[in-house]
């Protein structure tokens, strides 16, 4: 099925969430409840509304502060047979970033996908984002060959609004293909994802309404060979919908956001991406892993939304993390001192929400 109008030939894209905490000993278990206390009411409207904006949009990713309950899902997310990104050399990363960017936002990028390496990290930092990733390694295909281990930032490119700065869905396809066939700065590559990030002055087609980004596949054409691509804007357009719980949505009681480690939109934008390479590793050609309609799927972390640490409920990230001295919520911790929030992924052999 096409989401598509141009010539590459589409196969559409998905969504994920979920979260967990830890203790070590230079940060505090942060207990939220009292602080967001308010936000359980509004997330009695807020499931409800998201479950249904992931069933409208088919085959899109938009990350949400609802949760579905874990003993639900004891059967959902299946395997319907198709290809993971699987190669033992690892899933590449091609990075577009289309529009302009502060410095601070691309290296709170670039360090999040350097943070897939176990380098680097002190022993008392179990919380990882590399060990976030191995709950999603344990994905396999009909070989029961397991999704790729290493996840590597090979390239990036800049794009100062070649298309504008109003986007269809099928222009991120055709901004992939256009770097890959047209100007070569991109190779082909049938085991990485090529992931568009566009900026906070960009609009692009459903991105804030009903999501907050998406993965699918397109034909490149003519080498003929079919790539799997993403997109995911800057949170900072809709925060309360695209980098919660870091900002609170516009509807509801007032309530108290969580600080950020790293800037609202860039924390926000990384949960985001974390979902989109979860579902894109484990069911790039909408034949892999999911739960429910094949055009509305529910996917290894979208299956989990809203969960960030134990004991969340909707409305309550979890139990995080605390910096002492920013007070700053996280999860995991990244390369070069970073500090992330990161989503739960469904777990295979326990048959639930897992956190990091």
């Amino acid at each position: 099925m096409n989401s598509a109008s141009s010539s590459p030939v589409f196969i559409k894209g998905h969504h994920q969430t979920l979260f967990k905490t830890q203790t070590c000993s230079s940060t505090k278990t942060q207990n939220l409840k009292p602080r967001m206390a308010e936000m359980l009411v509004r997330s009695l409207f807020c499931p409800f509304i998201i479950v249904n904006t992931l069933a409208l949009a088919a085959w899109s990713y938009g990350l949400n502060q609802s949760r579905n309950q874990p003993s639900s899902l004891a059967t959902t997310v299946a395997y319907h047979g198709g290809p993971l990104l699987t190669r033992p050399s690892g899933i590449n990363i091609y990075l577009i970033w289309y529009g302009a960017f502060s410095l601070k936002d691309r290296t709170t990028i670039t360090d999040f996908f350097a943070s897939f390496s176990p380098k680097g990290l002190v022993p008392h930092q179990e919380s990882s984002v590399s060990t976030w990733w191995r709950t999603v390694t344990s994905y396999k295909d009909k070989t029961h060959t397991p999704v790729s281990r290493i996840v590597r930032l090979v390239k990036q490119v800049g794009d100062p609004y070649s298309l504008g700065k109003n986007l269809k869905r099928a222009q991120i396809g055709n901004l992939v293909n256009n770097n890959i066939v047209i100007s070569n700065k991109l190779p082909v590559d049938s085991n990485a994802i090529y992931l568009v990030l566009t900026a906070k002055d960009v609009s692009v087609e459903r991105f804030c309404m009903d999501s907050c980004g998406f993965h699918d596949s397109v034909l490149v054409t003519p080498k003929g060979s079919v790539i799997v691509y993403a997109h995911v804007g800057d949170a900072v357009q809709c925060p309360g919908f695209c980098a919660w719980p870091y900002a609170l949505p516009a509807y509801g009681p007032p309530g108290q956001a969580l600080v950020a480690p790293n800037g609202v939109g860039a924390d926000g934008m990384v949960i985001n991406i974390a979902t989109i390479l979860a579902g894109a590793a484990t069911n790039p050609f909408k034949s892999g892993y999911f739960q429910g309609d094949i055009l509305a799927p529910l996917e290894a972390v979208s299956a989990c939304p809203g969960i960030f640490g134990a004991g969340a409920y909707p409305g309550y990230p979890g139990n995080l993390m605390v910096d002492k001295s920013s007070k700053a919520s996280y999860n995991a911790y990244g390369a070069n001192g970073k500090k992330f929030l990161l989503p739960a992924v469904w777990d295979l052999v326990g048959l639930t929400c897992k956190v990091v």
